[in-house]
């Protein structure tokens, strides 16, 4: 097998030197001035419901799209003045119940805005109807960008508010004032918009009896249900998000325990920690000198014998999983565990949980890989992510640590289907299950998270009827199946590619994650599986085949662009006889109250081969890449492409992007390889885009995984280290055994006489 290579060398930086063109509506289309009076009608009645409202905060307004709408094509000018302004009078996102998806996006805006809005509607109106009549057009449009209409405006509007204004009312159905009616009749976690007022004066005012230690953050709360109701009941518009605190663990199915089974283990030395979070840990098992284990719960509350199974099994896999089960010895060895308990085995409160978490990553820096396979029974909302994932995923963008979490099982004889909190973690890594011959199991649960990202990531052997998961327990040897059983594996490559080998968490998840990818179509779906499943051998992650040439990069994003075109790609002469296939991984910023819209940064990746454009008209040339799936979102040509398709051909939004050719055509035939050009070179571009006005990708790190396969079957890694060194590249081979003598002397323990 080929080892990974290990490519060090420059990638260029530059701005977004693309200017936007004129605003206008798609070809062929029209808007009514009809539409535009209704647009008027629904702010009076927005402007009428806020002057009969006590509450005193700014105005709360939702706007109500056509369909799913792109940052460009949000509003630009019908209420401020600007996209910007705008932009960050942002407060949440959501999708529409009906069958075709609609953005619902909430505003909070200043009384004054509400009311110069619908006076800039009225100016609107006017002009439209004294110069176009009851339509206006594409063309027309496009005229009076052209300033062909210049004599009809004045100091009360300008030419470009007055086109951005019909072309914002182009994409919107209505305006309104959302309300929020989820029915809780427990303890709930609500998050209200933001609208610049203190959580506490606004209970004040609602006359709501709160305690402040009970905020998660800033609008994220914890209400009994009689305060529940009495905010639903005085101020629904106010409630972002809500869900019940309580939440009943998915359960693990336990087939068979064995008191007499007896196993003897070493002593701990110089092994990784990794990081679990989950139900209590019995210190009496075999393996116990290999776990250090703290109680979080409050002293005062009982703990019985069944708390101490779901933890202890878990960490059981990750201390000595590839003894107890050798038909799954990954080649890992063994791991220490800092084992929290956060939870009993029946139900727990997600307050107490995320207030743990917080407390217990904070006081533990040095583990990187943390197993979190605890999960809700219930499924996730389709609208925002739950509050456990969002704290995940705000943990791991402002630390350099990594959450391995649990798909959750589906109850026996149950009508859940989707995934439950906090597997809608968009940052972790959440492990599915499948039976050993590489098959959905039963109690799977699926996703997709908030309409779009895909969820499981990955997916791996949690045990079934078929054959089970081999653990101890605090009554001996149990044998188990559940998603809770498949994670604790996928936290050990994690570790060992982290601890051991060295890799960024960035690179090391785009290792796992290309692991489980092949160069044909997967047979299962993506939102049960996730990518594929991850082979058992570490080996098959970190080696490639003979034919195939595999390297890794780490870049950070400092500028719009991202670029190297200066990765060599060897021929045969004539031609390039290779397949490939590309994973990008990054941890960008969330914003759970931006609700479906929740990831801040986008980078959008392209990688092949170049294509020299001959520059028109006194020009200068351009350097294009022929991608290998055809994506053209930034390109710098007139390209129009839906939000939607976007999303979902291109993962626009994702924090996971992998492409790949496969062996055969559509049409069934074998892959040719590709003529070689004048300049043979290939070349990455990723494009960094921001969806707030925030510069949350300003130096985001980002870890690239790239596999070139040779069609004939013919080991060139050779020859591609040559042209890479020759390039002025850095290649390193990530030699296993190299890396643990470096990682045994870092770990030894200096004593200075």
């Amino acid at each position: 097998m080929n080892d990974i290579l290990q490519l060090k060398g420059k990638f260029e930086q530059r701005q977004n030197e693309s200017k936007p063109g004129a605003s206008n509506i798609p070809k062929e289309k029209k808007v009514r001035l009809e539409h535009l009076k209704k647009l008027k009608d629904d702010l009076i009645n927005v402007r009428k419901f806020w002057r009969n409202e006590k509450l005193l905060i700014n105005p709360l307004i939702s706007l109500y799209y056509k369909t799913v709408v792109a940052k460009s094509n949000r509003v630009k000018a019908i209420l401020e003045t600007s996209s910007k302004k705008n932009n960050d009078s942002i407060v949440g996102a959501k999708f529409s119940d009906s069958d075709i998806k609609k953005h619902i996006i909430t505003h909070c805006i200043s009384n004054k805005v509400l009311d110069d809005a619908i006076i800039n509607l009225e100016t609107v109106i006017n002009l439209f109807y004294k110069t176009f009549g009851e339509n206006i057009t594409h063309e027309q449009i496009g005229d009076i960008n052209n300033k062909k209409y210049e004599h009809i405006f004045s100091s009360t509007i300008s030419r470009t508010r007055f086109v951005n204004t019909i072309v914002d009312s182009y994409y919107l159905e209505s305006f309104g004032v959302e309300k929020n009616n989820t029915s809780l009749e427990e303890k709930a976690i609500i998050t209200l918009y933001d609208t610049g007022v203190k959580t506490s004066e606004i209970m004040k005012q609602l006359e709501i009896d709160f305690l402040e230690r009970r905020s998660i953050d800033e609008t994220t709360i914890l209400l009994d249900p009689t305060q529940y109701k009495l905010l639903k009941e005085k101020a629904p518009y106010l409630i972002s998000m809500a869900v019940s605190d309580i939440s009943v663990l998915d359960k693990d199915d336990i087939f068979e325990e064995n008191k007499d089974y007896t196993i003897s283990i070493p002593k701990p030395e110089k092994e990784p920690v990794i990081g679990v979070i989950d139900t209590m840990f019995d210190t009496n098992v075999y393996f116990s000198e290999w776990v250090e284990f703290k109680n979080m719960l409050e002293k005062d509350i009982p703990l019985d014998s069944d708390d101490y199974y779901h933890g202890t099994e878990v960490s059981s896999i990750i201390v000595d999983g590839a003894t107890i089960n050798p038909n799954l010895d990954d080649g890992c060895g063994r791991f220490k565990v800092r084992h929290f308990g956060v939870a009993k085995s029946g139900s727990f409160s997600s307050f107490i949980v995320l207030k743990a978490i917080k407390e217990i990553v904070e006081k533990n820096k040095d583990i990187k890989v943390w197993n979190l396979s605890l999960g809700s029974a219930m499924e996730i909302n389709s609208n925002f992510i739950s509050p456990e994932a969002a704290i995940l995923d705000k943990i791991q963008f402002e630390n350099d640590i990594i959450f391995v979490v649990a798909g959750t099982n589906k109850p026996k004889n149950s009508n859940v289907k989707k995934i439950g909190a906090p597997a809608d973690s968009i940052n972790s890594i959440v492990v599915n299950s499948v039976s050993i011959s590489n098959k959905p199991v039963d109690y799977s649960r699926e996703g997709l998270v908030l309409s779009f990202f895909n969820k499981p990531d990955i997916s791996y052997y949690g045990g079934d009827s078929e054959q089970r998961i081999r653990t101890c327990s605090p009554y001996g040897e149990t044998m188990v199946a559940g998603t809770s059983f498949a994670a604790p594996w996928i936290s050990r490559k994690l570790a060992y590619l982290i601890n051991i080998l060295g890799l960024s968490k960035e690179t090391a998840k785009a290792l796992i994650i290309d692991s489980a990818t092949g160069w044909n179509k997967q047979v299962y779906s993506s939102s049960l599986i996730g990518y594929g499943v991850v082979p058992i051998k570490i080996n098959d992650v970190i080696k490639s085949s003979n034919d195939e040439i595999k390297f890794i990069i780490d870049g950070v994003s400092e500028k719009y662009d991202t670029y190297t075109y200066n990765i060599p790609v060897p021929d045969d002469g004539n031609k390039q006889p290779f397949i490939s296939k590309v994973t990008l991984c990054y941890f960008p910023n969330c914003s759970r109250n931006q609700g479906v819209d929740y990831t801040n940064t986008e980078m959008d990746i392209k990688f092949g081969r170049l294509d020299i454009k001959k520059g028109k008209d006194g020009k200068k040339d351009r350097i294009d890449i022929e991608d290998i799936n055809d994506n053209k979102q930034s390109e710098e040509v007139n390209y129009y492409l839906y939000e939607e398709d976007a999303r979902k051909l291109f993962r626009k939004w994702d924090n996971i992007k992998h492409k790949r050719e496969y062996l055969v055509t559509k049409k069934g035939g074998k892959r040719q390889g590709k003529k070689k050009k004048e300049n043979p070179l290939w070349g990455i571009s990723i494009k960094t885009k921001e969806r707030l006005n925030s510069k949350d990708g300003k130096s985001l790190k980002f870890g690239l995984v790239i596999t070139l396969k040779e069609i004939n079957g013919v080991n060139r890694i050779e020859q591609f280290i040559q042209q890479c060194l020759f390039r002025g590249w850095l290649v390193n081979r990530i030699n296993v055994e190299d890396k643990i003598d470096i990682y045994n002397k870092a770990e030894e323990e200096i004593i200075f006489e």
